[in-house]
């Protein structure tokens, strides 16, 4: 079952490089003509940068990193493992170096006496929008040699990504490189929901003092019927209990269609709210049934870069003005698992330079 925005073949309409085995899959098929509405959209791309965290073990990989994603044609960063050890000004100054911008964030900040602090850094930074975790723990969270790390909160205080598996997000475990075995998570209820949306609009009117918006970013549990209302979705209740002037919604357009969801009807729905786009493709979502729970879809997706999966991005782009995008990152959360996460960030660059044009 596939919403819509969700090709109903994992065929790629246009695969430009291969990489190392096993990315092999090539196509035939030649690249149709594109709106020129959605060719702008190519001179903004941009890459979470949890797709290339292998590569960003100190400072000196984490700016070779950038150097290397700036010469594929990178516009844009999300961090989501700190900001290399450097001061807002000397991190602002390396990104200025590579041509590149960084307008979100899921290293975001923690509350505590310095939560103005980092927002100011965040400012500096050029960032416009982040999220905003829970107080430290008693003595403090540890940062690993890149600086902070994205943790259940994106706190620039989490667990360091350098190495290993990444930790637990959101009450999911997963696998070494993002994708396979999920743990199912407890049923929400109605009142935790709320609180986090009281929570954000809170932290949004903080934010706000610094030129900064709250973002909200989904995987698939969002979308599960509520523990005490099983008519209702976390999701929906965030949409509806947080102010737009202080919240955006950061719609992960894979995770999102890995659950089902009909992408261009949630922007029909809540026009204007998806100011942040994640542009992630899986392949076999339109094989998923109804039977399955959100984790079992989250385990069966099988990850590819953009363009060699089901996602009909040609479409959703032609829709980004209704959804009120602004910036969106590509991201691949298994891009190590395929031998180079460089090499497939690249694959997922130029084919969607071509799904644009």
């Amino acid at each position: 079952m596939a919403g819509r925005g969700v090709r109903s073949s994992g065929t790629s309409p246009c695969v430009v490089a291969a990489l190392p085995s096993p990315v092999t899959r090539r196509t035939s098929r030649d690249c149709s003509p594109r709106r020129r509405t959605t060719a702008a959209w190519t001179k903004q791309i941009g890459l979470e940068l949890f797709t290339v965290r292998d590569q960003m073990n100190d400072p000196k990989s984490y700016e070779a990193t950038l150097a290397k994603l700036s010469e594929i044609g990178y516009k844009e960063i999300e961090p989501a493992s700190g900001y290399a050890s450097m001061s807002p000004k000397d991190f602002r100054a390396m990104i200025d170096r590579y041509g590149l911008s960084m307008p979100s964030t899921h290293s975001g900040a923690t509350e505590g006496p310095d939560l103005d602090t980092q927002l100011e850094g965040f400012a500096i930074m050029g960032m416009k929008y982040t999220e905003i975790s829970g107080p430290r723990p008693a003595g403090g969270a540890g940062r690993g040699p890149a600086g902070g790390g994205r943790g259940p909160g994106g706190g620039a205080g989490g667990p360091a990504m350098a190495g290993g598996a990444p930790p637990a997000n959101n009450g999911i475990a997963r696998g070494p490189y993002g994708n396979g075995a999920v743990r199912e998570p407890a049923p929400q209820t109605k009142d935790a929901i709320m609180k986090q949306a009281d929570a954000l609009n809170t932290h949004g009117k903080i934010a706000q003092k610094h030129g900064l918006k709250m973002l909200v970013h989904n995987h698939t549990q969002e979308f599960a019927p509520l523990a005490d209302y099983p008519d209702q979705r976390p999701y929906d209740i965030l949409l509806a209990n947080t102010d737009p002037s202080l919240v955006a919604m950061q719609i992960d357009i894979g995770w999102a269609s890995v659950a089902g969801q009909d992408i261009l009807g949630m922007f029909k729905k809540n026009p204007g709210r998806y100011e942040l786009w994640h542009v992630k493709d899986a392949a076999g979502i339109p094989h998923m049934t109804a039977q399955e729970t959100m984790a079992q879809r989250m385990s069966d997706a099988d990850l590819v870069p953009v363009g060699m999966g089901a996602v009909d991005y040609k479409t959703i782009f032609a829709n980004a003005q209704l959804a009120g995008m602004k910036h969106f990152c590509i991201e691949q959360d298994n891009a190590n698992a395929w031998g180079d996460s460089i090499a497939a960030a690249k694959v997922s660059h130029d084919n969607l330079v071509k799904i644009l044009s």
